[in-house]
């Protein structure tokens, strides 16, 4: 049985969360104040954490900071208001590995628990080939900007390489579109959003040569890798 580190304030929508997962068969350690999480973190041993931003006492991305001090790989999932766009950004920042918008449904967050227990596992994590990345079949040498596949190499520009390389740290997580921008442009205005949809295009069409490899859309968030 997996084991969730679930912190969250609110008692009624706390209760409900921790029930519905505990009928899917997790193990959940509810904990409502910041200042106790690493203490009940270090005694329950959670598979993975799924943290709220809003917390008194302690925030939880000061929280999933001291997580990550701890264990550099455990698996944590922020809960962001709706209207908190710049905390996406933050939480990747402060070591997340997704997040997910309140409100938000059950089944969505099931499903992100279960991705990022498949990912811990080390399933589709990249896999580094003499200093390449194993993308499905191809290759990703990020520092000699190439992406090969059997006897064909791809010489990809400066940007397309920094872009795979954004999309390639964790395969099957979400990446923040804004993220993305700020990485490369230093800003998400309009004419660099637009350039981000083309070099997109680009990796697809060349990424099209093993249909197991494919960056995904995520509407209104960003992108995902998957291969």
């Amino acid at each position: 049985m997996k084991k969730i580190l679930y912190v969250e304030d609110e008692p009624f929508l706390g209760k409900i969360v921790k029930e519905s997962l505990e009928s899917r068969e997790f193990e959940v350690e509810l904990v409502t104040d910041g200042h106790r999480v690493m203490g009940i973190f270090e005694k329950f041993k959670p598979d993975i954490c799924v943290l709220d931003v809003m917390l008194p006492n302690k925030d939880g991305f000061t929280i999933g900071q001291e997580i990550r001090e701890l264990d550099g790989e455990m698996p944590i999932i922020y809960l962001t208001a709706k209207n908190q766009t710049e905390d996406v950004v933050k939480g990747f920042e402060s070591g997340g590995n997704d997040y997910v918008r309140k409100p938000f449904s059950m089944e969505e967050l099931i499903v992100r628990i279960n991705n990022l227990l498949q990912l811990s596992k080390g399933l589709n994590k990249p896999i580094n080939t003499s200093n390449g990345i194993k993308l499905g079949q191809f290759i990703f040498f990020p520092k000699k900007q190439l992406l090969q596949i059997g006897n064909h190499s791809q010489q990809l520009s400066h940007r397309e390489a920094q872009l795979l390389a954004i999309l390639s740290q964790t395969i099957n997580a979400a990446v923040e579109r804004k993220y993305i921008l700020d990485e490369i442009w230093g800003n998400d205005s309009f004419f660099n959003s637009r350039n981000l949809d083309v070099y997109i295009r680009k990796l697809r069409n060349y990424l099209s040569k093993d249909d197991t490899v494919q960056i995904i859309t995520l509407k209104g968030v960003g992108y995902r890798l998957v291969g």
